[in-house]
């Protein structure tokens, strides 16, 4: 297993920030990544507006992962209407 840090940002709005973190800590489980920390930065504002939103939710976890499930995960990640973007980056040891 790799360690990774996973950047998310989320909407603002509670119920879809909720909805969007159960969805990504569950696609995490099920494909076995063990999350070691959990960093909740705080509310930003973003560099571009993505899906006609000027501010975001940014969490930052570290976990560990097998490498071929990254891509699968980035799949799902995609279809997570609750997610505004994300970013997978592996940590060197």
């Amino acid at each position: 297993m790799r360690r990774y840090e996973l950047m998310v940002i989320f909407p603002l709005e509670e119920d879809l920030h909720k909805a969007g973190r159960e969805q990504l800590l569950s696609d995490l489980s099920n494909h076995g990544a063990e999350i070691e920390k959990t960093n909740e930065v705080g509310d930003k504002d973003l560099a571009y507006e993505v899906k006609k939103r000027t501010r975001g939710k940014y969490v930052l976890f570290t976990l560990r992962l097998e490498p071929r499930e990254v891509a699968v995960l980035d799949k799902l990640f995609k279809l997570n209407v609750n997610l505004l973007k994300y970013l997978f980056v592996n940590i060197e040891e």
